[in-house]
């Protein structure tokens, strides 16, 4: 996806005091070269998208996610951009498995300075009445230890570097409990959203900045998991992964002085209330 300055070049004060990324795979060098992010749940959907965006801006990315056939088919479909990217299979909520999938990037890129917790997922049986015990677990596991997991491993890197930007991709169910979204659901992204704010209040002085997206509905595999199917008709009024990847570049773009602690996005034909 081009940027909006000249010869597709994103807007001075990209990424902090950083120069400008560049979409053109010809301009990369050391303006990027020392820019990294780590995405989760990166083989489908929303953190396909957002992979997929900042590898095109030139920056080295980390895909993250359970299926490495996924993973590497992402890769794949960046063609020359995917040159930068690492295909790590990961299970979010696996503590070792994480520390040690981040000490890998960590090795290989040096930094991790962008990491945005986008792994979630959903179940079928939401409300109170049907709700498994261990549907719970795995459902928390996932959603907020897994997003907590990432947090506590890259931390101490950004901490050195002094910079680091940290997205969650949380959702309005994190602000505004859902019947629709489930119970278990909702509970995980409030506790997402609490981690962004704590991260935002507690790091800002080793220059860390933190964010909270809180999408509304999103066209991705996600929808499949609803009790009642999606018709085609709503799948297409409501967001789209690229949609929530323009929002995370909004906040890579800034400069390391402007933080946006809290950042909503909803389809355009739905009320928020």
């Amino acid at each position: 996806m081009p940027g909006d300055g000249p010869d597709g070049a994103f807007p001075s004060g990209a990424l902090g005091s950083s120069p400008p990324i560049r979409s053109n795979s010809s301009h990369r060098g050391r303006d990027v070269e020392h820019r990294t992010a780590l995405i989760t749940g990166a083989g489908s959907g929303m953190g396909r998208a957002i992979a997929e965006d900042l590898a095109r801006a030139g920056l080295r990315v980390a895909l993250v996610g359970r299926d490495r056939a996924k993973l590497e088919a992402v890769k794949a479909g960046l063609g020359d951009a995917g040159a930068s990217c690492r295909v790590e299979p990961c299970d979010v909520a696996d503590r070792a498995a994480v520390a040690a999938m981040v000490e890998r990037v960590l090795d290989d890129f040096g930094s991790i300075d962008i990491l945005v917790c986008n792994a979630g997922i959903n179940i079928p049986n939401r409300s109170l009445e049907v709700l498994d015990p261990a549907d719970w677990d795995r459902l928390i596991a996932t959603n907020l230890t897994g997003a907590f997991n990432l947090v506590h491993f890259v931390l101490p890197s950004m901490r050195r570097h002094r910079r680091g930007l940290i997205v969650q991709i949380a959702s309005i169910a994190g602000i505004r409990a859902s019947v629709l979204g489930g119970t278990a659901y909702s509970a995980s992204k409030f506790g997402q959203n609490a981690l962004a704010w704590c991260i935002g209040r507690e790091e800002r002085e080793h220059g860390i900045r933190s964010t909270a997206i809180h999408p509304g509905e999103v066209e991705t595999p996600i929808l499949d998991r609803r009790p009642v199917p999606v018709s085609a008709e709503r799948r297409a009024q409501i967001l789209q992964p690229e949609d929530v990847a323009r929002a995370v570049r909004f906040l890579a773009e800034l400069p390391a002085r402007a933080h946006v602690p809290e950042l909503i996005i909803k389809p355009t034909v739905d009320d928020f209330a």
